[in-house]
């Protein structure tokens, strides 16, 4: 699938959301997001899937049955880490099109939609590069199997804007901020320089995914007469199963706009 056959940026992202090949997915995003920086593509509106497409691999399986992920010398271990982080990313650019799809309105700015399509098109990098990655160690996405834990929030929150945005960018993707400078130091000790350097634009760019998220949280949060503080907390204690687990990366965090009050008091 290589060409665009929806006439604007919400009904791209619902074709987006039911295409179920992983590499089709990514390079559709890519499309789109030119498509829309261009200038060729309304907002407009459309009813996106609950769920998305997927393919018949990976299985998808309780998360106490996917393989652990130990970065050492093997190279079996490097691959379950890579192949768990390529799936995350492959939800993650559905969770940056559902956002886009789910919640088109012409009263957000224009700026939501093209932050959001941003979001969307850096996710698609990250699994490229990952699933190259994979097939350099003689792999593939869908060789073992993973989790949905992932979607169940988008789920959750589907309903509402903000609950999304409290939930998805700033604790979801917060968490990566806070784990992954730790697999980029084991990979380098393991001598996977390669798979290292991913990470590391990751990293990088999920900074500005989380701080996406805050900027939108916020706007949200003022055009309903929220303080947004309180309003995360309440949001997280609601449509987030489990806790906010430190230790938390405060440098990234601040970077994104997520104050130290907000997650200490939370956890």
């Amino acid at each position: 699938m290589n060409e665009l056959t929806a006439p604007s940026l919400a009904e791209a992202a619902a074709q987006i959301l039911a295409t179920a090949d992983p590499a089709a997915k990514a390079r559709l995003s890519v499309f789109t997001a030119r498509a829309w920086q261009t200038g060729q593509l309304p907002i407009g509106t459309t009813q996106p899937p609950d769920r998305p497409a997927r393919p018949d691999q990976p299985a998808l399986r309780p998360p106490n049955e996917v393989p652990r992920r130990r970065i050492n010398t093997a190279v079996r271990g490097r691959v379950a880490l890579l192949h768990a982080l390529a799936h995350i990313e492959l939800n993650a650019i559905d969770l940056a099109w559902d956002i886009i799809a789910r919640f088109a309105n012409p009263e957000l700015p224009r700026q939501f939609f093209a932050d959001w399509v941003l979001v969307a098109s850096e996710e698609a990098k990250h699994f490229v590069l990952l699933a190259e990655r994979l097939t350099e160690l003689d792999a593939a996405y869908g060789d073992l199997p993973a989790h949905d834990g992932l979607w169940e929030s988008a789920l959750a929150t589907r309903h509402d804007l903000a609950a999304r945005l409290a939930v998805v960018p700033l604790v979801l993707e917060a968490r990566g901020l806070d784990v992954t400078p730790a697999m980029i130091a084991k990979l380098r000790k393991a001598g996977d320089n390669a798979s290292a350097d991913i990470l590391d634009i990751i990293y990088r760019d999920e900074i500005g995914h989380v701080r996406v998220g805050r900027r939108w949280f916020d706007f949200t949060c003022a055009a309903r007469g929220l303080d947004p503080e309180p309003a995360w907390r309440g949001l997280v204690d609601t449509y987030f199963k489990g806790a906010l687990k430190p230790p938390f990366n405060t440098a990234a965090r601040d970077q994104a706009g997520i104050p130290q009050s907000w997650y200490s008091l939370a956890s």
